[in-house]
C-alpha cells in the first residue's frame, strides 16, 4: 500500500526552477509514485491536498515542504534522504561565476545596465522594484501576487522619474531584439507593440514574423495596468515612447477588457500619436472600425495583419493565417469542452469566442459573474482555465515553464466521461519550457488513443525559437492532437466538431537608454531568465537573491527602518 511521508525545512528559500528540478529528481527515484516540492503557501497546500499529497504537518509560506508518495516505507525514506544530494548536484551544475548578493553590487559590476528583471516571490517583489527605481533603472516585473496598492505606488514613482515599470505579472517584452521573460525570436522591424498581456504580445509578434514583418519593441505593462485604479500609466508611457521612436512606424496595443474610462483616455492619446495605431481590446466593443489614425481589431491575428497592411499598403490583399488543416473530426455535440491554458490572454480570447456557442461556460478568469468557476480545482460543464492565474502560481512555477500541473489536470479532464474536447495552448520562445511537446505528447497519445476525447492544441511561436516550432507541431500531431497556430482557427474547429460554428502629460521615457545596444540588464529571481539574456547576446548579471531576514517579516521591517 502506498505511503506518504514529508519533510519541512523552515525558512529555506529556493526559486521555483530549483523546486521543479528537485521534484523531477525525486520522481525519478526507485519506488517513488508521486512527489510534491513547494513553498508551503496555502494555495500550494490545497493543490497538494487535491492530489492526495498533503500530510498533516505544520508549515508556513516561508518553509520548504517536500512530500513523497512511495510504494514502501523504505522507498519513501530513501527518497527523502536523497534531497540534499539532489540539491547539491543541481548547484554543482550551475556555472560557478561570481554572483553578487545585492542589486547595488550587481550594478557596480555592470553600471551600463538600464534594466532590472525581477521575478522573486510576490511579497518581496515590490521592495526589489523600489530599489531598482531608486537606482534609476527600468524594471521588468515578472512577479505576480504583488498587491495592487504596491503596483500603483511603483508606477507613479517610475512615471515621475521617466522610467518604465513593466508589470507586475508582466510575462513578455522585447527590447532592442532581446526577449525578456517569455518571448519569441522575431525579426526586427517597424511595428511597436504595447500589451497588458504577455501571451497576447507573443501571439501578435509571432504572427507578424510569419507575415514577414518585424518588431521594434514590445512593451509589456502587466495585466492590471488598464484597471481604473492604475489608470494605464505604463500603457500611456509606452505609447508615447513608441510614438517618438523613429524606428517604429505602426503601433499595436493589446489588452484584455480595459476599464471604460481608461480605454477612452488611451484611445484619445492614440489619436494624437502621429502614427497609425491598431487597438485590440479583447471583449471591448469599439466605437468604430477606424477613428482617424486609430484602427480596431477583433482578434490577435487580425491586429497583426492590420499592422502589416498599414506599414505597406500594397499588401492589403494579404490573407489571414487560417491555421493548420485538421486531420480528423468527430461528433461531440453532447459532450463538454475543457480548456487548459498557460496563456491568460489566449484563454480569454477562447472564452470570448466560445461563450456564443457553449452554455453553461465557466472559468477562473470569467467575462461575466455568471461564468465564475466556484472551485478552480474542479471543472464543471464547459470550462476554460487560465492555469497561469494567481490561484495556481503562488509559490510554484508558471505553467509555461512547468507542465506538471497541466499534465495532472489534462489526465483529470480526460478521465471525465462527459468531456469530449480538450483545448490547450503550447507557447514557445525564450524563457518557456525547452520541450513542451516532449512532456505533453505522451499524455495526449494516451488520451486520444484510449479515450474518445479530441485534443486541440494552439501552438504560439516561430521557426527560430529554441524549441523548434515544426518539431513541436509534428510531435503533437503524431500524438493525436489537431494543431492550429491561432485561437480563432482552433475555436472554429471546436465549433465544427460540436456541429455548429461559433497619457498625455506623462514625463517621457528616454529613447537613448531604451535603444542602447547591446541590451544590459540585472536579473533578480529566476535563473532561467538570466540564461535567456545571455543566450540572446545581452550583457547580464545574476543576483544571488535571498529574502531579507530569511523571510521574517517583522525582522525585515526593523531592518528596513534602520536602512532608512
Amino acid at each position: 500500500m502506498p505511503v506518504v511521508t514529508s519533510e519541512v525545512r523552515r525558512g529555506a528559500y529556493y526559486d521555483s526552477v530549483v523546486l521543479m528540478q528537485l521534484q523531477r529528481g525525486l520522481l525519478g527515484l526507485a519506488g517513488v509514485i508521486d512527489a510534491g516540492v513547494v513553498m508551503a503557501t496555502p494555495a500550494n497546500r490545497d493543490l497538494l491536498a487535491a492530489n492526495d499529497l498533503m500530510p498533516d504537518v505544520a508549515a508556513g509560506p516561508d518553509d520548504l515542504l517536500v512530500v513523497v508518495k512511495a510504494d514502501s516505507d523504505s522507498a519513501a525514506a530513501e527518497a527523502l534522504n536523497q534531497v540534499d544530494l539532489l540539491l547539491t548536484r543541481r548547484r554543482a551544475a550551475v556555472d560557478q561565476e561570481f554572483r553578487p548578493r545585492s542589486l547595488q553590487a550587481a550594478l557596480g559590476m555592470l553600471p551600463e545596465a538600464a534594466w532590472v528583471l525581477v521575478s522573486v516571490p510576490g511579497r518581496y517583489a515590490a521592495s526589489v522594484a523600489r530599489d531598482a527605481l531608486s537606482l534609476e533603472r527600468h524594471v521588468f516585473l515578472y512577479s505576480d501576487n504583488v498587491p495592487l496598492a504596491d503596483e500603483i505606488e511603483l508606477k507613479h514613482s517610475a512615471r515621475s522619474k521617466g522610467l518604465l515599470i513593466m508589470g507586475p505579472d508582466c510575462g513578455t517584452a522585447i527590447i532592442n531584439g532581446v526577449g525578456l521573460g517569455f518571448a519569441n525570436h522575431v525579426r526586427r522591424g517597424p511595428i511597436g507593440l504595447v500589451g497588458a498581456s504577455g501571451t497576447g504580445l507573443q501571439a501578435i509578434s509571432s504572427h507578424l514574423h510569419s507575415l514577414g514583418a518585424g518588431v521594434s519593441h514590445a512593451i509589456g505593462t502587466g495585466g492590471r495596468d488598464l484597471k481604473s485604479e492604475v489608470g494605464g500609466i505604463t500603457s500611456h508611457q509606452a505609447l508615447e515612447l513608441l510614438a517618438n521612436d523613429p524606428e517604429t512606424r505602426v503601433i499595436v496595443i493589446v489588452s484584455k477588457p480595459p476599464a471604460p474610462d481608461v480605454a477612452t483616455r488611451l484611445v484619445t492619446a492614440a489619436q494624437s500619436a502621429g502614427k497609425p495605431v491598431v487597438i485590440d481590446f479583447i471583449g471591448y466593443a469599439p466605437p468604430a472600425r477606424q477613428l482617424g489614425p486609430v484602427h480596431f481589431a477583433a482578434t490577435l491575428s487580425e491586429a497583426a495583419e492590420l499592422a502589416v497592411k498599414l506599414v505597406d499598403r500594397e499588401n492589403d490583399d494579404r490573407e489571414s493565417e487560417s491555421g493548420l488543416r485538421p486531420h480528423h473530426a468527430s461528433n461531440l455535440a453532447d459532450r463538454y469542452v475543457r480548456g487548459l491554458f498557460s496563456g491568460g490572454t489566449l484563454a480569454y480570447e477562447a472564452l470570448l469566442s466560445l461563450q456564443a456557442m457553449l452554455v453553461p461556460l465557466y472559468s477562473n478568469a470569467p467575462i461575466t459573474n455568471e461564468q465564475l468557476l466556484p472551485d478552480p480545482l474542479r471543472s464543471q460543464a464547459h470550462t476554460i482555465l487560465d492555469l497561469g492565474g494567481d490561484e495556481f502560481t503562488v509559490g510554484r512555477l508558471h505553467p509555461m515553464i512547468d507542465n506538471d500541473l497541466r499534465i495532472r489536470r489534462l489526465k483529470q479532464e480526460a478521465a471525465d466521461p462527459a468531456v469530449g474536447i480538450v483545448l490547450l495552448d503550447v507557447v514557445l520562445g525564450e524563457g518557456a519550457h525547452p520541450d513542451p511537446a516532449g512532456e505533453l505528447a505522451p499524455i495526449i497519445a494516451e488520451i486520444t488513443g484510449g479515450q474518445a476525447v479530441e485534443v486541440v492544441a494552439i501552438v504560439i511561436g516561430t521557426e527560430d525559437d529554441p524549441q523548434n516550432l515544426q518539431s513541436q507541431i509534428d510531435r503533437l500531431t503524431q500524438a493525436g492532437a489537431t494543431v492550429f497556430r491561432n485561437v480563432t482557427a482552433a475555436v472554429a474547429y471546436v465549433g465544427r466538431l460540436r456541429g455548429r460554428l461559433v497619457s498625455p502629460g506623462f514625463p517621457p521615457v528616454s529613447l537613448d537608454r531604451l535603444n542602447r545596444r547591446p541590451l544590459a540588464a540585472i536579473n533578480v529571481g529566476l535563473e532561467t531568465f538570466y540564461e535567456s539574456l545571455k543566450r540572446q547576446g545581452a550583457q547580464a548579471i545574476h543576483v544571488d537573491w535571498r529574502p531579507v531576514a530569511g523571510g521574517n517579516e517583522r525582522l525585515a521591517a526593523i531592518l528596513a527602518r534602520m536602512k532608512k
